[in-house]
């Protein structure tokens, strides 16, 4: 990743040279979105198996781009050491985007254990951008546009082990931060799931998007958890979370604010009820919102929730005949034939999503 020896490089050895494994052969459509993955072994080893090219395959099924770090570890170097390593990664794909096919606005970062920590300590860091740099490269950003720590260590102070290596990113999270997904297991024995609680409280005080997953069974170190049906539905709901994001997807989303196109169309009052815009792009971000009589049947959504420009379907659910609600409420045998009770929507209908965020009917 360097054009001569890496910083603070004490040899010659492949562990005393970073780099990246590229993963570019892509199963489906290329979705233009590039992720970095950092495998864990306690920065003492890399677990570059099942906690690096299996999941750079899993991202090629998907059509994001693998890139799997062989970062530096101890004892010989410090985590610090290769904390430059994975901002040297990010930098490195970025300025690279052209060549590996990836936006250089929806690059990740991924890392299991250690390299949960690394991937923590790279989205806070204070290093961002060398505008005077004489290497190009190290002009770029550092901080990913979004992370994924998996039974990562956000704390080590905290964890009450190995707190001079495992250096505090919880206390460095701001509004600056990468949106997060965090993943964890209740089982794991080695970290524990605070250090993902630890990390997600910080990102919730500072308004930062996030999502995380506390997995019931799974000891440390499952990976993408291959042979246990339920724990490996981490992975799917990463891609979800991905879509949800804008991440997969090379389109920016729309405000949208105006009345419902099919109000008209709705033969009894409403009550509570759902619409949702599900684009027909399966890469591109859903955009829902929950509407009662008080909203005048007004569609409001912002940017940061709305949908991409283009072709959707749109599904109006009803979920409560009764508005508003009192204290006696309604306990009456309820009519299966209804299509409040059925998976199916009450009304739906072919609209397009214009690029000045108005919904038309198709």
């Amino acid at each position: 990743m360097w054009p001569h020896d890496a910083p603070q490089a004490e040899g010659t050895e492949p562990t005393d040279i970073p780099a990246l494994s590229v993963h570019t052969d892509l199963d489906r459509n290329d979705t233009g979105a590039g992720v970095i993955v950092c495998p864990g072994g306690g920065y003492r080893i890399l677990a570059s198996t099942h906690e690096g090219l299996h999941v750079a395959a899993a991202f090629n099924k998907v059509g994001v781009r693998a890139f799997v770090l062989r970062y530096r570890v101890g004892p010989k170097y410090h985590s610090t050491t290769s904390l430059l390593d994975g901002q040297r990664a990010v930098r490195y794909v970025r300025h690279h985007s052209e060549r590996l096919g990836v936006d250089p606005n929806r690059v990740g970062m991924l890392g299991f254990s250690a390299g949960g920590h690394l991937t923590f300590a790279v989205g806070t860091s204070d290093l961002r951008e060398q505008s005077n740099a004489g290497d190009p490269i190290d002009r770029e950003s550092s901080v990913p546009d979004f992370l994924v720590p998996v039974y990562g260590v956000s704390n080590g102070t905290v964890r009450g082990r190995k707190a001079s290596e495992y250096l505090a990113t919880d206390t460095k999270v701001n509004e600056r931060t990468p949106p997060t997904f965090l993943v964890h297991t209740h089982e794991d024995d080695i970290v524990s799931s605070e250090q993902s609680t630890l990390f997600y409280d910080a990102l919730r005080r500072a308004g930062v998007p996030a999502e995380m997953h506390v997995f019931g069974y799974g000891e440390h170190g499952v990976g993408l958890a291959s042979g246990d049906p339920d724990t490996r539905e981490w992975f799917p709901l990463l891609v979800n979370w991905m879509r949800r994001s804008a991440f997969l997807i090379d389109a920016r989303r729309v405000a949208i604010e105006q009345p419902l196109p099919i109000h008209d169309a709705i033969e009894h009052p409403l009550g509570m009820y759902w619409v949702t815009l599900i684009p027909d792009d399966p890469n591109a971000p859903i955009a829902r919102v929950r509407l009662d009589p008080s909203a005048e049947a007004q569609l409001k959504i912002p940017a940061s929730h709305g949908p991409v420009p283009g072709p959707h379907t749109l599904e109006l659910r009803r979920i409560s005949h009764t508005w508003p609600f009192d204290a006696v409420g309604a306990y009456q045998t309820i009519d299966k034939s209804q299509p409040v009770l059925s998976e199916n929507p009450t009304k739906s209908t072919r609209v397009i999503v214009e690029t000045n965020g108005t919904i038309r009917t198709n």
